[in-house]
């Protein structure tokens, strides 16, 4: 579990908060016991976004760029992680808190969180959110979301996929968990392949998605966990995965 740990700044994703969640997305990656990783806030506030002090000077191009390219870095290493990445949300999500919450791979929110992209009202129009969340939401949604900066309730997040399940806020460490005890019981080296094959086939034409998930599902069957599965259910016996 990772938590964001900064709620006076309401867990704003400044230089330094970006490069320590790099830092701990990448940590023990390669471990065997690594099956899950879980993003959290303290606070009432899950993340606020990119800190505004750090982008108040116009003159400081290069520091800005580094921010956001940072930032963007993030996101696509959360996607490109060996094991799935939930996002437990208890609280607001804007602007790249909300493109952080998109960018996992399953989201779980309590009742009272809130998802807005409210640059648009300071003059700071949310592009890169707009990445993650136009991946995640039906387009008008998305739209509707970037140039209001209206919020999002749970409820409506769920309804239009930007998040996977809404619990009450007592029960949210007990769904985060059953989900990833649920992941937990499943072959490590089935679920990279599969998640790694996901992403690269999501933006492709129907033809060539079938095309790499054709071969995929070949090579799945080449790896040791992949025969012990298929040997075990023939079996009628729990499989032992090697991971």
């Amino acid at each position: 579990t990772i938590v964001l740990n900064n709620p006076r700044r309401r867990n704003a994703l400044s230089l330094p908060m970006l490069q320590s969640l790099r830092r701990d997305l990448l940590h023990d990656v390669k471990s065997r016991e690594l099956r899950v990783i879980v993003i959290a806030a303290k606070g009432p506030v899950f993340c606020s976004g990119h800190d505004l002090k750090e982008l108040s000077s116009e003159d400081d191009v290069k520091h800005h760029s580094q921010v956001f390219e940072l930032c963007a870095e993030v996101m696509t290493l959360i996607q490109k992680l060996p094991v799935p990445v939930i996002a437990k949300v208890n609280g607001m999500a804007t602007a790249a808190g909300c493109q952080l919450v998109a960018s996992c791979d399953i989201a779980v929110a309590s009742e009272k969180s809130q998802f807005a992209t409210p640059g648009v009202n300071i003059g700071l129009f949310c592009s890169t959110p707009a990445v993650a969340l136009g991946r995640s939401l039906p387009r008008k949604v998305a739209l509707e979301m970037l140039f209001t900066g209206e919020p999002l309730s749970a409820h409506e997040a769920l309804m239009h996929g930007l998040v996977s399940k809404v619990v009450p806020e007592d029960k949210l460490e007990e769904e985060t968990m059953k989900i990833s005890q649920k992941i937990c019981e499943s072959s490590k080296s089935v679920l990279a392949l599969g998640k790694a094959t996901f992403y690269r086939q999501i933006t492709q034409d129907l033809d060539t998605a079938y095309k790499i998930t054709t071969q995929v599902m070949v090579d799945n069957l080449t790896l040791r966990d992949g025969q012990e599965g298929i040997e075990a259910f023939v079996q009628k016996r729990k499989p032992v995965w090697s991971h």
